[in-house]
């Protein structure tokens, strides 16, 4: 199929120049390596490179329309979108400003910077000196992860599917990224899932000491009248109990009852005593 008419389709036919470049990186692609060789259709291929020239010249791209047309999931759709892009050196720019606009999270942004500037910060200081040219900083991997571990550190909901969607990348290579950068900057983007004893919390400890009779009894308060009686369920729980255990012991009852009249009822027969013929006739010739 030609990629005029995968253009059409996805409604990017009046745009020329995006065809065209659409085009170009066909081209180029087909330069570079053998597509098929990692599974990816001509079909594909041609949506693929429409996608990126859409990226390049900031033209709404339907994608999820577009993954239907290529004939893969959205999984394998964008493994292949990865491997186009590095093939053709492709890179995606993210801003932290567009992402915080695109997601509401306007207030992140100076948090995402200075995370950001620190991580690469102690990442370089980490590698040795023969390392650190090689280090590329400028992937949108980088930025993404910083904005969601930002996010997510205060509560605020993005979709990270959306967010591997932008920046062009894995979910390995996402959340490969997100480990190290909890690792070396857990004091910015670390959560604590563990929670707090309330007794070791001085602000608790005060609000329970302005009422003493919240406090537990062995904490010195007092105990109410709740907390002598049961909770609903359990004397519920109990009355059950009780209940079944009256119903097995009638039940049992009643058998042993009904194994008792059996044995009454049934007809006692006398045994015969069957001696064999010769000892018989033994004894018989003695007594005469």
């Amino acid at each position: 199929m030609d990629i005029a008419e995968i253009a059409t389709k996805l409604d990017l036919a009046d745009n020329k120049l995006l065809v065209r470049k659409a085009a170009e990186l066909r081209r180029l692609c087909d330069l570079k390596f053998d597509s098929s060789s990692i599974g990816i259709g001509e079909i594909c291929k041609a949506v693929i490179c429409l996608e990126i020239a859409a990226n390049r010249f900031e033209v709404i791209f339907e994608r999820q329309r577009a993954i239907r047309l290529s004939g893969l999931t959205e999984k394998a759709y964008n493994r292949c979108f990865n491997s186009l892009q590095n093939v053709l050196d492709v890179k995606n720019k993210l801003d932290v400003r567009e992402l915080a606009i695109q997601f509401g999270c306007i207030r992140l942004i100076p948090m995402v910077q200075k995370g950001l500037a620190l991580y690469k910060e102690r990442f370089f200081g980490s590698l040795p000196a023969t390392r650190r040219g090689a280090t590329d900083f400028t992937r949108p991997v980088f930025t993404a992860v910083a904005f969601y571990l930002c996010a997510k550190k205060h509560k605020l909901k993005v979709d990270k599917h959306r967010l591997i969607e932008l920046c062009g990348t894995s979910e390995s290579e996402f959340s490969s990224v997100s480990v190290s950068m909890k690792d070396l900057c857990y004091d910015v983007y670390g959560v604590s899932k563990e929670k707090q004893d309330p007794k070791e919390v001085k602000g608790h400890r005060d609000l329970l000491d302005v009422l003493p009779e919240k406090r537990k009894y062995e904490d010195g308060g007092c105990m109410s009248d709740d907390d002598k009686e049961d909770s609903a369920y359990k004397k519920r729980k109990r009355t059950d109990q009780q209940v079944y255990e009256k119903w097995k012991s009638s039940v049992l009852e009643s058998n042993n009852s009904e194994k008792v009249e059996k044995v009454a009822n049934k007809r006692t027969k006398q045994a015969r005593l069957n001696f064999p013929k010769a000892d018989l006739d033994a004894k018989s010739t003695e007594i005469k």
